[in-house]
């Protein structure tokens, strides 16, 4: 017998035996390997193409590009040399909003972005931008040209007496200001403008741009309501980087002056002195309320 033949004693191969049974194999077969019919006979849906998508993604991407800008940051580009050497007119530096929705308030030593607090830039003149920069500016992709914003330094804050004599330096609550760091070469502390000694009201902050001479700054306003003072909720928020261009890219960290110890004294003293009388009203009311307390208990005592 040849290798790999069958013997006749062999079961006969598993096949069907009419034309009716070898249909309905087949038609088994079909059904479940069509991917249709086990779908209840439905085309599954084609993937839509990149073309139909991309609409949809740019709407995406404006709806995030405007709420990075109204609770993230915000790109402001500086207009002026006010704030020369640490900012050049038209850099661009990307302004921290998300601190303040938490209570955050302007800190000593910080460049801070602040809407005008009314006749600061009244004789400045706005540029007239076009559909696509308006709206550019709008969802946060390019910088306001239209908003009357201005870019300083914060000097004092609520509390603070500041105080600037001819040929002195810029003191803060007695304590002077090493601001060779950061004002503009050769520039005075104040010798156009001198000041003070102004106390800087609650809420409220004093603010000088680096570039001494040539910047019109709290010094130069102080006949205005607020006395040369802005509001800490006119402050849009603390300018973190110099984002462009890329060959200046630098952070904006507080000088170490404003950190020197003591600064601090004359502020924490006015908190106290400001708690102070709410703290004597107490003090003087419980002797009272717990001798009436007394009374009161004895005379149920002895009914």
């Amino acid at each position: 017998m040849a290798v790999g033949a069958r013997s006749g004693h062999d079961e006969p191969e598993d096949r069907p035996d009419n034309p009716e049974d070898t249909e309905s194999a087949g038609t088994a077969d079909r059904t479940e390997g069509d991917g249709d019919s086990a779908n209840g006979g439905r085309t599954p849906p084609k993937p839509r193409s990149f073309w139909k998508e991309l609409p949809l993604l740019i709407g995406i991407a404006l709806v995030l590009a405007l709420l990075i800008k109204t609770f993230l940051v915000q790109a402001f580009s500086i207009p002026s040399d006010s704030m020369q050497d640490t900012l050049q007119r038209g850099d661009r530096v990307l302004v921290d909003k998300l601190t303040p929705w938490f209570g955050s308030e302007p800190k000593r030593g910080e460049v801070v972005v602040f809407h005008d607090p009314g006749g600061w830039l009244e004789d400045t003149q706005t540029p007239n931008p076009n559909v696509v920069q308006k709206f550019l500016s709008f969802i946060g992709l390019m910088p306001s040209v239209e908003e009357k914003d201005l870019i300083k330094r914060v000097i004092g804050v609520g509390g603070d007496t500041v105080e600037c004599k001819k040929n002195g330096p810029v003191t803060v609550n007695g304590k002077a200001l090493d601001d060779q760091s950061f004002i503009f070469p050769g520039n005075t502390p104040c010798n156009d403008e001198p000041f003070g000694p102004i106390k800087v009201p609650e809420g409220r902050i004093w603010v000088m741009g680096d570039h001494r001479q040539n910047s019109l700054d709290s010094r130069y306003h102080q006949n205005l309501p607020g006395n040369g003072t802005v509001s800490n909720d006119e402050v849009v928020g603390r300018a973190i980087v110099v984002a462009w261009p890329i060959n200046r890219w630098a952070t904006l960290p507080i000088p170490k002056t404003f950190d020197q110890p003591g600064i601090n004294d004359q502020s924490a003293l006015n908190s106290a002195m400001g708690l102070a009388p709410g703290a004597l009203g107490v003090a003087g009311a419980l002797p009272l309320v717990l001798w009436r307390r007394r009374r009161l208990t004895a005379g149920r005592t002895a009914g």
